[in-house]
């Protein structure tokens, strides 16, 4: 039980990879503190999780929702920060600069924001873990710039509060594709295609699925020498 008595919020924590971190954090004897903007999806997710999980709500793309947030929250030990929006691809030509704008409010200011109102209630230990993607080193293809901008800036804040916040460890964990709902907006029949496309160009032979990475943000709150780094999980695709 390594996260025995931990407490670890989990904002964007009812879904997908940040579901799958309270799932791991329960699981290792820790007590997930999942954040959503939906009370109903806090709902569902503490009648998975189980006794000692706690859930809240709060607009992520608000700052004096978020301060609030950390207010009623209180003292604990790691943060994750896994909140996003579902993907945007789309060609500069086609885009919609206002909509563009929306995206970064909850992917990177949200983020920037919550460290900021974490940070004071932090115990000793403690540790802050974004969330990136691969496609800020690599994008995948057209479509990818507003995406690979936010990854991008994410590895950046990441590095800049590691130092900034020291010894409070600041780390990111950069996956690749991963079957989550961020990818619910493209069609069932296209999206299984385009998992298995993607799936049989990596090392791994398939893309990859949020328990797998919810590890990584277990090795990081744990692993009290590593800070500012980027942990990759992307089933090789950087080497093909």
């Amino acid at each position: 039980m390594v996260m025995q008595n931990k407490r670890v919020v989990i904002l964007g924590g009812t879904s997908g990879i940040g579901f799958s971190v309270a799932e791991a954090v329960a699981a290792a004897g820790g007590q997930p503190v999942v954040v959503s903007r939906r009370p109903e999806s806090v709902e569902v997710a503490l009648a998975t999780l189980g006794n000692g999980a706690e859930g809240m709500t709060a607009d992520l793309s608000s700052e004096a929702a978020i301060a609030d947030l950390f207010t009623r929250i209180g003292a604990f030990d790691h943060l994750a920060y896994t909140a996003g929006e579902t993907l945007m691809l789309q060609p500069l030509a086609n885009m919609d600069i206002a909509t563009a704008h929306r995206f970064l409010e909850t992917r990177f200011w949200g983020a920037l924001t919550a460290a900021k109102y974490a940070v004071p209630m932090i115990r000793p230990g403690g540790s802050i873990t974004f969330t990136s993607g691969v496609a800020g080193e690599r994008p995948p293809g057209a479509g990818w710039s507003l995406g690979a901008s936010i990854c991008a800036a994410m590895d950046g804040l990441t590095r800049a509060l590691a130092l900034e916040l020291a010894p409070l460890r600041v780390n990111l964990v950069s996956p690749g594709f991963v079957r989550t709902p961020l990818w619910r907006d493209i069609e069932e029949e296209a999206r299984e295609a385009l998992f298995a496309s993607a799936g049989a160009k990596l090392l791994t032979g398939r893309v990859g699925e949020p328990q797998e990475i919810a590890q990584a943000y277990l090795f990081l709150m744990q692993s009290g020498f590593t800070t500012g780094h980027t942990l990759v999980l992307d089933g090789g695709g950087r080497l093909v």
